[in-house]
């Protein structure tokens, strides 16, 4: 199950969590694509116990309910390291226990060596980060699985903001999602999506969150992707 147009439960709650844990800020922001974004999604401010425990109960629902098999998860360095951590241990609370290995930036020259940490590198692979911009660390992270003769099979991200990549500086067509749905050949599941968090502001019509609907909504109209499949 992916998340709809503002019907899906988990979606709403996750985006209202972000919210109230100062991860999903509005005002004006720039991006790595070098756009004036009207918001801002921060995971690295999941930095606590709590809300770490409770991102991974978020992550653990939509992986179980969308349906794709894996056989182990895997977290690019740095942000995917307490993900895959947190994810596997909600997992296995909830009767799916599973390995988890991540990598390291540089490699260890010294003790067990290498790049990668944690379980063997085996089977079908599910990739856990935050957000995908440009699709540079599902590629990455696809090199190092498929080096360790592994399958990298699906990925599992926070939130798909739904707006269009960049290539040497230039607009494209199509999102990072659909990059690595499409071109990379891997299943891609997201906590929630842009039209959700649309959604949830216009929920809040008349508050001061609500305010923020017509900034987020002119940037999707002029970013946004077609991307009724994901």
């Amino acid at each position: 199950m992916v998340s709809g147009e503002g019907k899906d439960r988990l979606a709403q709650d996750f985006v209202q969590f972000s919210v109230e844990s100062g991860v999903l800020r509005f005002g004006q922001f720039r991006t790595k694509a070098g756009r004036d974004s009207p918001y801002f999604f921060n995971a690295g401010l999941f930095d606590d116990g709590l809300k770490l425990g409770r991102l991974a109960q978020f992550y653990a629902r939509r992986i179980l309910d969308s349906g794709i098999e894996f056989d182990m998860l895997f977290g690019p360095a740095y942000k995917g390291i307490p993900l895959a951590a947190a994810i596997a241990i909600e997992l296995a609370r909830l009767g799916r226990n599973v390995p988890y290995a991540y990598n390291r930036k540089e490699a260890k020259d010294h003790g067990e060596g290498g790049v990668l940490v944690g379980a063997p590198v085996r089977g079908r692979v599910l990739i856990v980060d935050d957000v995908m911009s440009a699709g540079t660390a599902a590629r990455e992270s696809i090199a190092l699985i498929e080096a360790a003769g592994a399958r990298p099979h699906a990925m599992a991200i926070a939130l798909d903001r739904q707006e269009k990549a960049t290539e040497n500086g230039q607009d494209v067509d199509h999102s990072a999602v659909q990059y690595v749905r499409d071109r990379l050949g891997l299943q891609v599941c997201a906590i929630a999506r842009l039209t959700d968090l649309l959604e949830y502001l216009r929920r809040h019509a008349g508050d001061s969150l609500g305010a923020h609907h017509a900034a987020v909504l002119a940037y999707r109209q002029r970013f946004g992707v077609d991307d009724q499949d994901t």
